[in-house]
């Protein structure tokens, strides 16, 4: 609660008695008459409900600029840009001491003040600086006595580092290199920089590579750079999936006609969610007869492709168990089924960024790596159901083509499913939102409960049919189960009703 004074001009949260004498001497009585609280010597607040560890956080800047005027955010703190677990590191003067405040206590570091200069002049703020990004990174290159709780750790600098050629590229890495050294050599810091320099030589290839720590920097300098975003998403799914018990269902369409019968419609189900759409008579033709729809010979063989690699080795029933077989599975897979679209680069990564709506994903230079370390806790899970699961939504994030992604994950989801004695998923067109939606929860809300219990609920309606009865049964089957519904809003996925029993 902010307090006001008779003139009803409110007092601002934080006060300080600084200033003229009559300044100072009005603050007292303030204070005197419980008006305002205080939080430090010279340091008062009006807000007089708050705890004042609060007070102190939210306006730290303008409290060290008034207890260190001039100092210099630094070291941890200043990539930070803010304290940090209740500590904030200043630079200034030549004494070094602690100043404890309630919820925080800022280091004073002496050394150089602020810095001027073009690149790697320090930023004002309020009545102090922040360390200019070349200053931070070679503070946080300090080593020695008393020094580990105020540096960042080298993980943590590589990590930025990394961060730092996803986004802006080598030539910026580069640049921010020779800042460094200039700042190093007319500021005593050349030992900092030797340790820098070495960092970001071996990212960049140059150096050892037993000069890094972090697994996000040996990558990269192996040649297997990643996107460190989607392993948080991984492994929250892969968390969840370890955690879980998962369901076993059978595979009902393992040879014969069943599977051909199951394969069509994994295939023309998995086009339709993707708009390549087919009346049933015309994809059995396609598929069946040889034949290709005049002037849609694309989408054609788009769903040849997809039935071929859904009831034909290897791509039905072989998942890839090394990191290169995985990439190798995935390119086989994405040839076949995008074959007949040669400006889509079938069978080859991506070469610019794609997205879904608002879903950016993985930059295309960031996609084998990434997809390897997708793979690693793939096959870090025993259950087939749980690694078919972690399959898709590894390459669904990735999305590593520049068509054909989800045909290519729900692929080598099955492939995983049919390895393990599982029935495969078909997703109807129906349940299209039911299977889009959860995918999109887990992508943006780290959330995958609801993934795990849509995949797993369509998985139970997609064994619920005989396959091995003659397709046009099948297909009423289906019909009468609303899978080839459109209108989602007036028309929901119907589990077939069981055989009663004689």
């Amino acid at each position: 609660m902010t307090i006001k004074q008779k003139t009803d001009k409110p007092l601002p949260e934080v006060v300080f008695s600084s200033g003229d004498a009559t300044h100072a001497q009005r603050v007292r009585r303030l204070a005197r008459e419980g008006v305002l609280r205080r939080i430090y010597s010279g340091i008062f607040t009006s807000n007089l409900e708050s705890p004042l560890e609060s007070i102190v956080l939210r306006n730290w800047a303008e409290i060290v600029s008034n207890l260190l005027p001039g100092g210099v955010v630094s070291f941890r703190s200043a990539a930070a840009g803010k304290p940090e677990n209740g500590w904030l590191y200043v630079t200034r003067g030549k004494t070094p001491r602690a100043i404890e405040l309630p919820g925080l206590t800022i280091r004073v570091i002496p050394g150089t003040g602020a810095i001027q200069g073009a690149g790697v002049g320090d930023t004002p703020y309020k009545g102090i600086f922040l360390s200019s990004e070349p200053r931070w990174l070679l503070e946080n290159m300090a080593t020695g006595r008393g020094v580990a709780s105020r540096v960042l750790s080298q993980e943590a600098v590589e990590v930025y580092l990394d961060k730092i050629l996803i986004l802006r590229g080598e030539y910026k890495l580069n640049a921010l290199r020779d800042a460094c050294r200039g700042l190093a050599a007319t500021h005593g810091m050349l030992t900092e920089f030797s340790r820098l320099d070495k960092i970001i030589g071996a990212l960049l290839g140059t150096h050892e590579l037993r000069q890094l720590r972090s697994h996000q920097a040996i990558a990269r300098a192996a040649g297997h750079p990643y996107d460190p975003s989607r392993l948080d998403l991984f492994e929250a799914l892969f968390s969840h999936l370890k955690a879980n018990v998962m369901p076993e269902v059978p595979d009902q369409a393992p040879t014969g006609q069943a599977l051909e019968n199951f394969a069509f419609y994994e295939a023309y189900f998995s086009n339709f969610i993707e708009g390549t759409t087919f009346q049933v008579s015309e994809a059995e033709q396609i598929v069946f007869e040889g034949k290709v729809i005049p002037n849609r010979t694309e989408d054609s063989h788009d769903v040849l492709g997809t039935f071929q690699a859904a009831s034909q080795a290897p791509w039905r029933n072989t998942p890839a168990r090394s990191g290169d077989e995985f990439l190798a599975w995935l390119k086989s897979v994405n040839a076949l089924v995008m074959k007949s679209r040669s400006d889509k680069r079938p069978g080859e990564w991506k070469d610019k960024p794609n997205q879904a709506g608002t879903t950016l994903f993985v930059d295309p230079t960031l996609v084998p790596g990434t997809l390897r370390e997708g793979f690693a806790r793939i096959v870090a899970l025993e259950d087939p159901f749980a690694r078919a699961l972690m399959t898709m939504f590894v390459v669904s994030e990735v999305h590593p083509f520049s068509d054909g992604n989800g045909r290519t994950a729900r692929l080598a989801m099955n492939a995983e499913l049919t390895a393990g004695g599982l029935s495969r998923i078909i997703v109807p067109t129906v349940y299209r939102e039911d299977y889009m939606l959860p995918l999109k929860t887990l992508s943006h809300q780290k959330d995958p409960a609801a993934y795990l219990h849509s995949m797993s609920r369509i998985q139970q309606w997609t064994a619920a049919f005989d396959y091995s009865v003659p397709r046009y049964v099948l297909t009423d089957a289906l019909k009468a189960c609303n899978a080839f519904e459109e209108d989602l809003r007036n028309f929901k996925l119907i589990f077939p009703e069981a055989p009663a029993s004689s």
